[in-house]
């Protein structure tokens, strides 16, 4: 039997700090950060980064590149960026196809736009600015959303396919924020991965919603919910190597509970490759999800 190809990851929280400091993850093999956390910070955070960063490959994952904005890309903050991705070489860096920011003005929220011919040019520029100063792809996540524009002339996965291929860059698939859209705006889930273009995907989300009894909310404040997990299974049935990782951003739990989450999505990858997971540890995941720092 070959070892495991999996490649599973966390958020790194600064909650979980002093866990990290005297533990050795038992599941995880990279950490996802959050880039606004660490850029003006040259302190404890950013100290603690580059420690995770000298054992494990990371993800830097960023929340204000405003990758639909109209008035283009804030290069105070994409240089700030690129000094941090420098200094880690991480793995993957990616962002939201969302708007977070009129000229200076962030509005620190991620939300969306009409999928629309003069949305797209928007979006492709900026994004070919983003990969021209950083000098590396990026990946841009699929967010959740809870309204629709009359206006749009594309559904979402087909605007997010074209932008990829316009400007090569990768896609962070998010499985609860399919869950959420498919069940708040009524599409099938299973026809978007069907339609989506494996090779594109660099890595993948799995978070917990919350149910409002009116429409779901992507709060990622709970355990991951079976439907997502259902997803989960399907996608990576055919993408075995694509990395995955729990995300949590609120009402965080023990890092040992996020672990236990973990444990479960490399089950379900186990099982969709007929791997036998009761003889097969996650110290065996393969070195290839190892990166050393540069």
């Amino acid at each position: 039997m070959g070892s495991i190809q999996a490649m599973p990851g966390l958020g790194l929280r600064a909650q979980h700090f002093p866990y990290l400091e005297g533990h050795k993850p038992r599941v995880a093999r990279w950490f996802e950060a959050i880039s606004e956390n660490y850029l003006d910070s040259y302190g404890r955070p950013r100290q603690m980064l580059r420690k995770v960063r000298n054992d494990f490959p990371v993800a830097l994952h960023g929340v204000s590149l405003s990758l639909a904005s109209a008035t283009g890309v804030d290069m105070d903050y994409l240089l700030k960026l690129k000094q941090l991705a420098n200094e880690l070489e991480p793995m993957i860096v990616s962002d939201h196809l969302c708007w977070t920011r009129v000229k200076r003005h962030t509005i620190h929220d991620l939300l969306p736009f009409p999928f629309t011919d003069e949305a797209a040019d928007h979006v492709v520029a900026n994004i070919h600015k983003v990969q021209e100063t950083l000098g590396r792809q990026i990946a841009v996540e699929n967010i959740s959303s809870y309204i629709c524009f009359e206006s749009s002339c594309y559904e979402e996965l087909e605007f997010l396919n074209a932008v990829c291929s316009r400007t090569d860059c990768r896609i962070l698939l998010d499985l609860n924020n399919l869950y959420v859209n498919a069940s708040n705006h009524k599409f099938n889930a299973y026809d978007y991965l069907a339609q989506i273009d494996h090779q594109r995907v660099a890595q993948i989300h799995l978070a917990g919603y919350s149910d409002t009894k009116e429409f779901l909310f992507d709060t990622h404040a709970e355990a991951v919910h079976p439907p997502v997990w259902k997803l989960f299974g399907t996608f990576i049935a055919n993408a075995p190597s694509v990395p995955f990782m729990i995300e949590w951003d609120q009402d965080i739990p023990e890092f040992k509970y996020l672990e236990e989450q973990l444990q479960i999505a490399v089950n379900i990858w186990t099982q969709s490759h007929c791997i036998d997971s009761k003889n097969t540890s996650t110290s065996t995941l393969s070195a290839a999800s190892q990166a050393p720092m540069s």
